[in-house]
């Protein structure tokens, strides 16, 4: 079997309101790139990736996979994210080795996960991720704390989870550490809080605020601090557990992350950790030296989303509720629409490959969508509200 032919599409889902973090806004809808890898005996194979229209950007990787076995992903890897280090691109890559791995499930007949090793969990159970909302349903903004508990409320009557993560670093960190008081008073004791501020407050900060949040016990404080020694200053004297998506969030940053002490939990993602299977090689490497594992979420579709559900499954440390922003699409470029929450969680898909399709007419309806508003990351997640505002690290 060859690899005769890559193609991409850029789509974008509308969303149910726009979502603020430490960065800018998401402006109503979030887009995706869809890969398509074609071989000659007529499969192919489903991949995704985020960060704007990567169409180019695969594009020129298409020359380096022509002509390959998609069972042969490590000579992929090796042409593709391995060969010109200022072209490395593990986003890309990840994209591709999910695509071929679904077409090696659709060959023989099994689900990613049998390839993976097999999966243990038949479902993943998700949180209740909550954004500090401009345009939200029903109109207005989210100004207060009691705004976001209400959220979470809503979310966990809606969905089924018993947790949650607040995407903090947008209001004080006052008014963001209240959320959580609020959550643990209304939701009880053994429901499960997580903050996460993106690196944006200054370690002195991030102290205060983490040795203020010891009283509600939340499950993990994510980048309280930017880089490696703000979460290392800040877990020595924080009685939380230090996770992180950010740093490390590459194989080369891991070993000095466990040198400096700098995490406890590592939130996996299939693109920053170079695929599914680069992920399984994470969750091993954290099982040696004791690290715990949760999963990141990137903003995905239901390609993607299925490519995290087979991952997620065949690890046995997976056992916390996976980040997720599905909840605020209105709607899924896959066949069946999008996967449906079932008591807090979502079913692995049972395949062949990833298990999903692509349903065409919404692929040409969403890819209309993304020709109408564009591309946000080329505007920096800009927030229209406050034209002159810029992004600042230590800035709260």
């Amino acid at each position: 079997m060859k690899i005769v032919d890559l193609r991409a599409r850029t789509v974008a889902i509308p969303t149910d309101g726009k979502l603020r973090h430490s960065t800018g806004v998401h402006p109503g809808y979030f887009l995706r790139t869809i890969l398509e890898v074609v071989t000659d005996e007529g499969l192919v194979g489903l991949g995704e990736v985020g960060g704007g229209d990567q169409r180019g950007a695969l594009m020129k990787l298409r020359e380096r996979v022509i002509g390959l076995d998609p069972f042969h992903l490590e000579m992929i890897k090796l042409k593709v994210l391995r060969s010109i280090y200022y072209m490395s691109n593990a986003r890309l890559y990840a994209a591709i080795e999910m695509a071929c791995l679904d077409i090696q499930g659709k060959a023989v007949g099994r689900p990613v996960s049998d390839l993976l090793g097999g999966a243990i969990h038949d479902e993943i159970p998700f949180i209740a991720y909550l954004f500090w909302r401009y345009d939200r349903p029903g109109g207005g903004d989210d100004e207060r704390a009691e705004d976001m508990a209400d959220l979470c409320e809503q979310l966990t009557e809606e969905l089924g989870v018993s947790a949650m993560k607040l995407k903090a670093g947008v209001l004080s960190p006052e008014e963001e550490v209240r959320v959580l008081e609020l959550c643990r008073e209304r939701l009880g004791d053994d429901y499960r809080l997580r903050i996460d501020p993106n690196g944006v407050w200054s370690v002195p900060t991030a102290i205060r605020m983490g040795q203020r949040l010891e009283a509600v016990r939340p499950e993990y404080f994510e980048d309280p601090a930017w880089g490696l020694t703000g979460n290392a200053a800040v877990r020595e004297q924080v009685r939380i557990p230090i996770a992180t998506n950010m740093y490390p969030a590459k194989f080369d940053d891991l070993a000095p992350a466990i040198k400096l002490g700098a995490v406890d939990i590592v939130l996996t993602d299939v693109h920053y950790w170079e695929g599914p299977r680069g992920v399984k090689e994470l969750a091993a490497i954290c099982r040696t030296f004791g690290l715990g594992v949760a999963m990141h979420s990137g903003v995905e579709f239901g390609v993607e989303l299925a490519a995290m559900l087979h991952t997620a499954s065949t690890i046995p440390e997976m056992s916390t509720a996976g980040d997720a922003h599905y909840h605020y699409l209105v709607d899924d470029i896959i066949v069946g629409g999008k996967m449906p929450y079932i008591d807090g969680a979502i079913r692995v898909p049972t395949g062949p490959g990833l298990g999903v399709e692509l349903d065409p007419e919404k692929m040409d309806k969403y890819e209309r969508h993304y020709e109408k508003v564009g591309d946000y990351y080329a505007r920096f997640h800009v927030d229209e509200r406050r034209p002159d505002w810029v992004p600042t690290v230590a800035g709260l």
